[in-house]
């Protein structure tokens, strides 16, 4: 090892890849980022990885044979199955070091909790609530066939859903005239047309054209919009219900907890989900700000992997960087 050997960190976990190269002393020297690492999201995936990986080194003054290791978080990793079209996505000429594939919330409480353990709750582009217990365990709500409907796209498709029910009131004007304008159409009618219809054919520009909706309505709810709010204490409860599912499993009476994602951190949400955890059923709950993002949890993982010790010089390095990232 030397000054010129780097790990590389991925956070492909939402509508973008985020690629972070950094040296073996904490020291970011590039990041680049391109479209989605997921297939579900974007046919190109293998290349947006592979490109930002090319681009970080390309910036970073690096090649591919200095890398001594590299952790990619992909969305979607949930069987040793996936691993046939994820392995792809890090395939590079000369890319000879060990490579590690995980989830993307395993990068994610990584870069959270720096190793300690607690529970983290993603919901932004996609939902998922991880857990890490004292004894080393790593459960996620997905081990309980649970699923918390709190991603961004959800949040957005069962608001639209309330308005063409009907169930709305004088409260949700603002929401629903942003929703018209969202599918450039001027009347709920017009929307219903569109929506009995499918919206669009190609299920991944439907999931996008929701999901960029999703900001909308966590501001409406926070506005008071009833509808808004409603939606939004749905997905509340259901990641109340992933942590307790996973609280359960921990020794301790006090559990961390760390949110993740643009819909989590948004403020209606951090709001209730505070006011719910205040009153939790199997433990007592603290809520932490997430020390790292994603992609450096990955870097993180990536130092560990060829055991480099995350000592307080390392991290006060990685601190010195402006995370851009964060809770995205």
């Amino acid at each position: 090892m030397n000054a010129e050997h780097v790990v590389i960190g991925i956070d492909g976990g939402g509508t973008h890849t985020r690629v972070m190269v950094c040296d073996l002393w904490g020291h970011v020297l590039a990041c680049a980022e391109r479209g989605s690492a997921s297939i579900y999201k974007d046919k190109q995936a293998a290349q947006n990885v592979q490109g930002a990986i090319t681009d970080a080194l390309h910036l970073a003054g690096r090649t591919t044979e200095q890398v001594l290791a590299l952790v990619a978080g992909i969305a979607g990793y949930d069987a040793p199955s996936d691993l046939d079209w994820i392995a792809p996505l890090t395939k590079l000429p000369g890319l000879t070091c060990p490579i590690r594939h995980v989830n993307d919330a395993v990068s994610a409480h990584s870069g959270a909790l720096l190793g300690r353990s607690g529970i983290i709750v993603i919901a932004g582009t996609g939902s998922i609530i991880v857990g890490i217990t004292e004894d080393g365990q790593f459960i996620r709500n997905y081990d309980f066939h649970h699923y918390a409907a709190s991603a961004a796209r959800f949040i957005a498709y069962d608001a639209v859903y309330e308005m063409l029910a009907g169930s709305f009131d004088d409260t949700d004007h603002h929401l629903l005239q942003a929703m018209l304008a969202h599918w450039s159409v001027p009347t709920v009618s017009e929307l219903a047309a569109i929506a009995k219809k499918g919206f669009t054919e190609d299920r991944r520009e439907r999931d996008k054209q929701f999901g960029e909706f999703a900001p909308a309505i966590t501001e409406a709810a926070a506005q008071g919009s009833t509808a808004a709010i409603r939606v939004c204490n749905r997905a509340v409860d259901q990641i109340k219900v992933g942590i307790e599912l996973i609280a359960a499993s921990f020794a301790g009476v006090e559990v961390e907890v760390a949110f993740i994602g643009s819909v989590a951190n948004s403020p209606y949400f951090l709001q209730e989900l505070g006011a719910q955890l205040r009153q939790g059923n199997n433990k007592r709950y603290s809520v932490v700000e997430p020390k790292f993002s994603p992609v450096i949890g990955s870097v993180l993982l990536a130092l560990k992997h060829i055991h480099i010790p995350i000592d307080d010089a390392l991290i006060d390095n990685l601190h010195a960087y402006n995370k851009p990232w964060q809770n995205q």
